[in-house]
């Protein structure tokens, strides 16, 4: 009994001419039988013009498929007229230039791109473009141009007519991109120029802004510096900060909200009636300042940020009223609040 054939896909092959506008294509398999009747004007020209070595191009395969002639008929009339072609209109991609647009080909996926693809292969020496042995010609505008001249054919003029129109619109698009390209260099380098500029004021702001002293001595009815200088180093806190002071008021609780988020804050201090008065109706609206009573009087003060500790000469109330310093220890603020005890 002899063996059923087979079915595989299969490409009729159209009637082809230089003056036929449709082509039908024919898709073949085991499940249905396609028909396509596809009309080459209706070919977005635009994305078959490529960009090789700098230059836009258009390949012989495609050129071939628009005109509606055999790929091969196509070089032989371009042989023939080889001396029409110099390097400017004509030149024959490199392998690596070839095996990368092949592999573009390839990977096209919208309807469009696969009836180009079957069109393609109506028109190409071989129905696969991946069996092509020699690199394909890729031809400028000017060799466009040229090509409706040796291919004596109204299709190949009519066809050129939109080729050329084509590339004019490119280039008008690059041109207009050009433009928007600099103008938006323009303002970046207008923003990096800004930037530099802000960068050069807040630098000269810090130089010229009071830095934070491990000393500083405050005369008298120096009370305003005094008040600034106790707030930076508040403000300068990163976990905790712990006042020991014989002597607060509601003066010291404004004071101490001025540090940053997340910063506990606990005052060691004598008894007062009319200070806890104040520290309960504070905590009820501001983040919590703890209250630790002290166990005895201590005549120094003391303030500890995260893990530095500052003498006081006077209370913090009372600072710049008389001749007063703020000095940074070298103890650790473990060993001053074990002393407290």
């Amino acid at each position: 009994m002899a063996k059923k054939k087979k079915k595989t896909e299969e490409l009729t092959e159209p009637v082809a001419n230089c003056n036929q506008s449709k082509v039908v294509v024919t898709v073949r398999d085991n499940q249905q039988l396609k028909v396509t009747n596809y009309d080459l004007k209706s070919i977005n020209i635009d994305n078959l013009i490529r960009t090789i070595r700098g230059q836009k191009v258009m390949v012989d395969f495609d050129l071939a498929m628009l005109y509606g002639v055999k790929n091969k008929r196509l070089n032989e009339q371009v042989k023939r007229n080889i001396d029409r072609f110099p390097d400017d209109f004509m030149f024959q991609l490199t392998k690596e230039e070839w095996n990368a647009l092949r592999s573009q080909i390839a990977t096209t996926k919208t309807p469009e791109d696969e009836a180009i693809a079957l069109l393609r292969s109506q028109f190409a020496t071989t129905k696969d473009l991946s069996k092509i042995r020699t690199q394909p010609y890729a031809f400028t505008r000017n060799g466009i141009g040229m090509l409706s001249s040796v291919l004596g054919s109204d299709t190949a003029v009519a066809m050129n007519i939109r080729i050329m129109r084509a590339f004019t619109a490119s280039q008008q698009i690059m041109e207009a991109n050009a433009i928007l390209f600099q103008r938006v260099f323009h303002l970046e380098q207008h923003q990096q120029e800004t930037d530099e500029k802000i960068n050069h004021i807040l630098t000269k702001m810090d130089e010229q802004t009071p830095k934070l002293l491990p000393e500083q001595i405050f005369q008298t009815g120096c009370v305003w510096d005094a008040w600034t200088y106790v707030s930076d180093l508040v403000r300068n806190a990163k976990m905790r900060i712990v006042l020991i002071d014989n002597f607060v008021d509601d003066r010291v609780l404004s004071l101490l909200d001025k540090r940053a988020d997340g910063v506990t804050v606990t005052i060691h201090s004598r008894f007062s009636e009319q200070f806890q008065t104040d520290l309960k109706k504070h905590n009820e609206q501001y983040p919590v300042i703890n209250f630790v009573q002290l166990p005895h009087k201590n005549h120094d003060r003391f303030l500890i940020l995260d893990n530095e500790v500052y003498l006081l000469g006077a209370s913090v109330k009372d600072m710049g009223a008389g001749l007063c310093a703020v000095t940074k220890l070298q103890t650790s603020p473990e060993k001053i609040l074990g002393l407290l005890k």
